[in-house]
């Protein structure tokens, strides 16, 4: 298995896919990667025997709150490389790419019905230290 960053993101989209349904097509799906980079938005991807077994999508950022820290926007394995470390390798990248860029701290938000991806953050350090709240804007 190997890590490597991704400057073309056009391999991790079937796997992010499994994450994020709602990404379109592949155009739009690269066209929108394409705004996020500009903002700081990086992708590495697990691979094993030349595929994409899974990939993680973050970005450095500072705040009052985290200080310097880097924050995990999307982490997914395809379905038929899971449990196998594909996961694990890639949160071992990000805290060595964090440790790099001097951030203090990892931070990443988890859908409370994934239960399988919880028992690998808790596992590779990670506590559930907030409740994440969300509300849609109101329509104007």
């Amino acid at each position: 298995m190997t890590v490597q960053e991704l400057t073309d993101f056009t391999p991790a989209y079937p796997v992010l896919l499994e994450l994020r349904p709602n990404l379109g097509s592949l155009e739009d799906f690269l066209a929108q990667a394409k705004q996020q980079q500009a903002h700081g938005y990086r992708m590495i991807a697990a691979y094993d025997d030349g595929e994409v077994a899974a990939v993680a999508g973050f970005r450095a950022g500072l705040c009052f709150a985290w200080g310097h820290h880097v924050y995990v926007d999307d982490l997914v394995t395809a379905p038929s490389a899971r449990r196998r470390g594909h996961g694990a390798a890639l949160l071992e990248w990000i805290d060595a790419e964090a440790r790099r860029i001097g951030a203090e701290q990892v931070h990443l938000d988890s859908g409370t019905h994934r239960h399988d991806a919880h028992r690998r953050y808790l596992a590779s350090g990670f506590a559930i230290s907030s409740f994440h709240f969300t509300k849609k804007t109101p329509e104007v």
